[in-house]
């Protein structure tokens, strides 16, 4: 019954986009420590010695890229600074397009430090200029405390737009299911201001398109690999990409049977070994 759901055709790819946690990697709950998932070594260094694109998009906002990336290399995953996005980078792109000028961060010191890689002036709360910025933007901020959900509040009320990294609650790690502050942080904003938070990373359209354009391929022709058929599979369909899932992050298999249609991915595997046996790569 589950593999009759999962017939639809499959066009050849011709770029591919990977979640990390759950699909490459898992994280420990402080975001500090990695372990390998099997297969993710052996496929990213065929994609690259085929020159087949790809890259990889976690809703991960911790760290910038050019810190991330080097922890991943040295547990032998051929990504480069260039190759490995997060919500922020989404958010830099979509912050330069609509002139805003100064951006009021819930997040940690990472998250400022990645905007500001963007090009993008950021304040924090407390800061002077905090009331006047143009957006707010949440995303990972354990510490956030009411004075954070406050100075968000009062600046959504007096204008600014409001945007969150995700809007995922959970995601999956080597303990387990791990929390995703900026969904809770958000939701606190929302819930005083009733304006919710346009999401930048994963499962928003700003994100599927931001990929296929680093990729330099069209939306139609992108592979989207995920553990999360309400992140990758969503953004996927939404999109018009083919989606793959895995079943070793958040979801099992019989799960993956159950969703709806708008999050049902093309196929399911259960490791990443498995990629080779659905034509994709030719």
């Amino acid at each position: 019954m589950t593999a009759a759901l999962f017939t639809e055709a499959l066009r050849p790819a011709r770029g591919f986009m990977f979640d990390l946690d759950g699909t490459l990697i898992l994280s420990d709950k402080a975001l500090g420590g990695y372990q390998l998932l099997p297969g993710a070594i052996e496929l990213l260094t065929e994609l690259r010695d085929r020159d087949i694109p790809f890259l990889a998009l976690t809703n991960g906002s911790a760290y910038p890229a050019a810190q991330q990336a080097p922890r991943l290399r040295a547990l032998g995953l051929p990504i480069a600074d260039t190759h490995l996005f997060t919500p922020n980078s989404v958010a830099g792109h979509v912050f330069r397009a609509r002139g805003f000028e100064r951006v009021l961060v819930l997040g940690t010191q990472g998250v400022v430090d990645a905007l500001t890689g963007e090009g993008i002036a950021t304040v924090r709360p407390g800061e002077d200029g905090a009331e006047k910025a143009d957006a707010v933007y949440v995303a990972w901020h354990p510490d956030c405390g009411m004075p954070d959900i406050h100075a968000a509040c009062e600046a959504v009320l007096g204008g600014a737009a409001l945007f969150s990294a995700s809007d995922v609650p959970f995601f999956a790690s080597q303990a387990g299911r791990a929390f995703g502050y900026s969904c809770a942080i958000g939701g606190a904003i929302a819930r005083v201001t009733g304006r919710e938070p346009e999401v930048t990373g994963k499962p928003s359209l700003h994100a599927m398109h931001f990929v296929s354009a680093k990729l330099d391929v069209p939306v139609e022709d992108v592979v989207v690999i995920g553990d999360d058929p309400k992140v990758e599979t969503e953004m996927a369909r939404a999109g018009g990409a083919m989606g793959i899932g895995v079943t070793t992050g958040t979801t099992s298999a019989a799960e993956w049977a159950a969703q709806a249609p708008e999050r049902r991915p093309h196929r399911v595997i259960s490791g990443l070994d498995e990629i080779r046996e659905l034509g994709l790569l030719g």
